[in-house]
């Protein structure tokens, strides 16, 4: 019985690492295509070799750029003639308490974050129109169903993509295209990277350590939104590590 995901042409975005990287990893074990992207070249490159996916694979891509969005998204036309799943992946997530005026991090969030989903979106999309087919998955956070101090401009980037997900659900039903938007908790991933003030990112990697999961988690998510019959649309999936309370 086919698992719906053999064979098909999947973009990920922010898959130099964390949950895009273990989404490869299991979405080539399953016989999916991959065209991957994130600014990291270096490391792309690297599981473009682990995964014996070849260099053409992958593309070094800023989502922050819609220039640089829509050449990776016509790459992987290019080579493969069609386009099936856009997994808008890529993130980052700077917390601060607002009164910090954190003013370039809440920016770079929103381009990041919100306007790097829009940017793959509209890539995407007139390709799956034209197919009448075709699967985006959008990446919120349990921040978008729960703010908390020190989260707010964060919270806001994950509660737009979840309007956007849904806004984007009803649109495309006449062209059979399936949404999913997908909500993790805490995931052992570097997020916390990119935090820039020190105090808040040892709080995160403190939170981190003692509740995350490993980003298979994630990457398991997706296997079981991409898998279902094509009557059938997962739209939303929000989960958490068992022990955490938030």
């Amino acid at each position: 019985m086919s698992n719906n995901i053999e064979g098909k042409v999947v973009i990920v975005t922010g898959a130099s690492s964390g949950l895009g990287a273990a989404t490869a990893r299991h979405l080539v074990a399953a016989g999916a295509r991959l065209v991957l992207g994130a600014r990291r070249l270096d490391r792309l490159q690297a599981l473009a070799a682990e995964l014996n996916i070849g260099l053409d694979a992958v593309v070094q891509t800023d989502v922050t750029d819609r220039t640089q969005v829509k050449a990776l998204v016509e790459h992987a036309y290019t080579l493969h003639g069609r386009v099936d799943v856009l997994i808008n992946n890529a993130g980052i997530m700077p917390h601060s308490p607002l009164q910090r005026l954190k003013i370039d991090d809440w920016e770079q969030m929103i381009d990041v974050n919100l306007k790097g989903t829009l940017y793959g979106i509209a890539a995407a999309l007139p390709h799956m129109i034209r197919q009448e087919s075709g699967h985006i998955i959008n990446v919120s956070s349990v921040a978008g169903h729960k703010v908390r101090p020190g989260s707010a401009v964060y919270a806001a980037t994950k509660t737009a993509i979840r309007v956007i997900s849904e806004g984007l659900r009803q649109e495309v039903k006449p062209y059979n295209i399936r949404t999913t938007v997908i909500s993790p908790g805490a995931t052992a991933t570097d997020l916390a990277d990119s935090i820039t003030e020190p105090d808040i990112a040892k709080s995160i990697r403190d939170y981190t350590a003692t509740y995350a999961i490993a980003p298979d988690s994630f990457a398991r998510s997706v296997i079981f939104a991409m898998s279902q019959p094509d009557d059938m649309d997962v739209n939303e999936i929000l989960f958490r590590p068992t022990r955490q309370e938030l």
